[in-house]
């Protein structure tokens, strides 16, 4: 997988401690990388980390706030890693409303902060930096949003993010050409979902708790339409692409220079879903009932929201792999034997990234081929 490029690899990832992170370490340490993480200790209902036990399996696993600036950019350089995967986030459109500036302060400086680390390193690196696809000026459009569309936001999470995106372009202009060590990528990725998230607001956790709860479901946006996706889809994107920039620092590598660039991470058009569709399906499996609880007062969320893969087909040969019915069945499956087994989830989570490398190479991805 991936060229076998990360065994024995040394990898630096931020935001190792949350959802989307602990899946990457997991994936990451199968395939035979050496990982040092840098992170705030997970929230109290971010248990994914624990539950995969990866605190004794990293090569360091470091605490900190992305704002201290000169604590990680000495981590950073006593690491020298090969890779680095960027992550860390305040990740949360409706917390963003009570917390802006924290949000800015994170996503915004906190990427800088990362990325001059990596340059004051001065050591050979690839980095992809992972925004989100709220970074674009969400016009509510039926067709789907590219790479070169406009950076914006309404929210200050989305806000951040476009502010992200436009930081990461300027560093790879002023400091790191085509010609140079360092290779720098960011990775736009759809709504996740996946076994293990425990976020507060985001709608598989909400209704995983009011299940377990004997609840109905409260389902307040019931019409927005997302591009949901597995945790696993972007996390091959985001692997691939770090693999692509790394070998382009091979001797006689040909790697064409647009890969220094954005990409988005997506589903096919089949899986842009609305929430309720998205609710519906997940109690296929695990039973239940759900209740529209709209609120008309609520704050603003978009409605719509669509990423175009063209670019990441084209150039990186990466498409996604699970339908919207086998990423919900995968999903509810990872829950239901969490509260069955109360305990360690490593080789159930193992099992569906074997699962997903398998469904890959069948369909011909090119990382998996």
């Amino acid at each position: 997988m991936f060229d076998d490029y990360y065994r024995s690899r040394k990898v630096f990832v931020t935001g190792h401690t949350g959802f989307k992170g602990s899946w990457l370490c997991e994936w990451l340490l199968s395939l035979g990388a050496e990982v040092t993480g840098y992170a705030l200790d997970p929230q109290a209902n971010e248990v994914l980390y624990d539950q995969l036990g990866l605190g004794a399996r990293l090569v360091a696993d470091h605490r900190g706030d992305l704002e201290e600036r000169e604590r990680l950019a000495a981590i950073v350089a006593e690491a020298q890693p090969e890779v680095v995967l960027h992550l860390a986030a305040q990740p949360l459109v409706r917390l963003s409303y009570d917390v802006p500036v924290e949000t800015f302060a994170t996503n915004v400086i906190g990427t800088a902060h990362l990325l001059d680390a990596v340059r004051r390193s001065d050591h050979t690196c690839a980095v992809v930096c992972v925004t989100t696809d709220k970074c674009y000026e969400n016009r509510e459009w039926l067709h789907a949003y590219r790479e070169e569309d406009a950076m914006g936001g309404h929210d200050p999470y989305s806000a951040s993010k476009g502010a992200a995106e436009i930081v990461i372009s300027s560093y790879r202009r002023s400091f790191f050409p085509p010609s140079g060590k360092v290779k720098v990528a960011s990775a736009r990725a759809g709504n996740v979902i996946g076994g293990g998230d425990w976020a507060a607001d985001r709608i598989v956790p909400d209704c995983v708790r009011a299940l377990r709860n004997g609840e109905s479901i409260p389902v307040r946006n019931k019409i927005a339409t997302r591009p949901w996706q597995h945790v696993l889809e972007p996390l091959s994107g985001y692997l691939w692409l770090g693999a692509v920039l790394g070998q382009s620092n091979v001797p006689g590598a040909q790697v064409r220079e647009e890969v220094a660039s954005g990409f988005n991470f997506g589903p096919a058009l089949t899986s842009n879903r609305t929430v309720a569709e998205l609710v519906q399906e997940l109690i296929i499996h695990t039973n239940g009932e759900w209740s529209d609880a709209s609120d008309p007062n609520a704050l603003h969320e978009a409605s719509k929201l669509n990423l175009a893969t063209d670019k990441a087909f084209h150039l990186l040969e990466w498409k996604p792999v699970w339908s919207f019915e086998e990423t919900l069945e995968k999903t509810a499956a990872w829950y239901l034997e969490d509260e069955k087994t109360e305990g360690v989830m490593t080789a159930f989570t193992n099992r569906q990234i074997e699962a997903y490398q398998a469904a890959a190479k069948e369909v011909g991805v090119g990382w998996a081929s």
